[in-house]
Order: C-alpha cells, then sequence, then structure tokens
C-alpha cells in the first residue's frame, strides 16, 4: 500500500476546526515543521493538541498558538514559550499539565488500546488529587480545575489511575520512511513521535528520506506502518532544518 502524498498542504487538508492532535517531538527537536506550518495556512481552527509542550514563540505549534488557532493543550510543561504562558494565565487557553513520563505512556497506552492504567507518579499531589488550574478566569480566578482521580495499592505501593490518549489525527516527524508507512527516527527526535504516531487515528509523517519498502530492516523501524496513514516525503532542503531553541558556543581552546 502506497502511503505517499504530494505534499503537506494535501496531508492536513482534511483536519477539521475543532480536531485533536498529537504532535511529536520535544522542545523543537523532531518536531513536524511542515506539517506544522501546512496546517497553519489551512486554517483550522479550535484545536486540541497533545503534546510535550506548545514549541516556542514564532516556532512550531507555537505559531499555531500565536494565531489563535489552538483552545486546549495537553502538554507536560510550559517550556519557554511566553506567549503560552501569557494565554494560560489570561484565560483564554485550557491547559492540563501532565507529568512528562505519564504523557508519553498515555499516548502509547491508547495508540496500543489500553484505556487506562496506574502509575505512582503524581501520588500525594494534586495531579492525583485534584485542583491544578486547567482554565483560569479573567480576574485570575479558578474556571475549571482538574478533578480527583482514583487510587488503589498495589503490592504495597499506592497508585494513581491516567487514562490512554486517542486523538483524532497525529503529526510526527521521521528521519526514514517508506510508503508502507514503517518509520526510523534519529536521536533525540524519536522523543514522543512514535508514541504519538500511535495515538492518532489519522496519522501523518513528514520524512527526511524516502525509501523503498524492503529497505528497512524489521528489527530497525521504530513505528510499524499500521501505525501511519500519509507519509510526506521532504525536499533535501527541507530535510535540512533543524531548528534549535538556543544556541550556546565557547571559544575552541589553544592547543
Amino acid at each position: 500500500m502506497d502511503k505517499v502524498v504530494g505534499s503537506a498542504a494535501e496531508a492536513v487538508a482534511g483536519i477539521p476546526s475543532g480536531a485533536s492532535l498529537a504532535v511529536g517531538g520535544f522542545g523543537l527537536a523532531g518536531i513536524p515543521w511542515f506539517l506544522i506550518e501546512a496546517l497553519l495556512d489551512q486554517g483550522a481552527t479550535e484545536l486540541t493538541v497533545v503534546s510535550n509542550n506548545c514549541g516556542v514563540d514564532g516556532a512550531g505549534l507555537g505559531l499555531l498558538l500565536e494565531r489563535g488557532r489552538i483552545a486546549r493543550v495537553i502538554a507536560s510543561y510550559v517550556g519557554e514559550n511566553k506567549e503560552f504562558a501569557r494565554q494560560y494565565l489570561a484565560g483564554e487557553l485550557h491547559v492540563e499539565l501532565t507529568p512528562q513520563g505519564t504523557l508519553a505512556e498515555r499516548l502509547r497506552a491508547g495508540g496500543a488500546g489500553v484505556g487506562a492504567f496506574y502509575t505512582p507518579t503524581g501520588v500525594g499531589t494534586l495531579v492525583a488529587e485534584g485542583g491544578l488550574p486547567w482554565r483560569y478566569a479573567a480576574d485570575g480566578s479558578v474556571a475549571v480545575a482538574s478533578p480527583a482521580k482514583e487510587l488503589r495499592t498495589f503490592q504495597g505501593r499506592e497508585m494513581v489511575l491516567e487514562e490512554g490518549i486517542v486523538t483524532d489525527y497525529a503529526l510526527v516527524r521521521a528521519a526514514v520512511a517508506d510508503p508502507a508507512g514503517n518509520c526510523v527516527f534519529h536521536a533525540s527526535a524519536r522523543n514522543f513521535n512514535p508514541n504519538a504516531a500511535m495515538a492518532g487515528r489519522v496519522t501523518i509523517v513528514e520524512a527526511e528520506r524516502l525509501v523503498s519498502v524492503g529497505e528497512l530492516a524489521p528489527d530497525d523501524v521504530h513505528l510499524p506502518g499500521v501505525f501511519v496513514q500519509h507519509v510526506v516525503p521532504l525536499t533535501p532542503e527541507q530535510a535540512a532544518r533543524k531548528d534549535i531553541e538556543k544556541r550556546t558556543t565557547r571559544p575552541r581552546a589553544e592547543v
């Protein structure tokens, strides 16, 4: 089955307003740059985004945020996105902060068909007890707070019930993919991409390099094609685009 589509714009054309999206990457590493930008041009609004974070100011998911396209975010941290923090504190954005490992497992569980699971992470905090501000009112009071979650004890250790996440769509970036949708991720770009891909009912992959079916050894595949519906091959120029949040350098030591 050939899942290759001609462009990012074609791949995201059917995403409607109000859709939920799982988006791969960590900070700016491994994010689907061109699918995000295509979605920005496409115009969908009132989106729910599930991602480790929401990009940074002026880049990645931060672009959708700045245009007011995102209504709800499920993420592990606000990060270095000042507009994200401003919208959250101003009551313009619904934000469900989730422990990072829990978020990754919620995506993986959803993709694996697991409805919920127990974890010790968050026990004894507002994560389990409820009361985390999900949305503020204009006056700074809490308009919507997280509910308390079910607790159970396993082998003498208390654990909290967390639900798996399934989204309408997933946007991910792979280093290599084939027309069947089998994917390989490179180094830190593997963060959240496989789990996000599993969670989406319709998963769209932008691939830095497209190879023929059979070129990828089965043991090298990080994400089987069964989880992928569309593959967008990038040009060499697009594939080379790998911005970072902060560049820190120091003078080379004299030898």
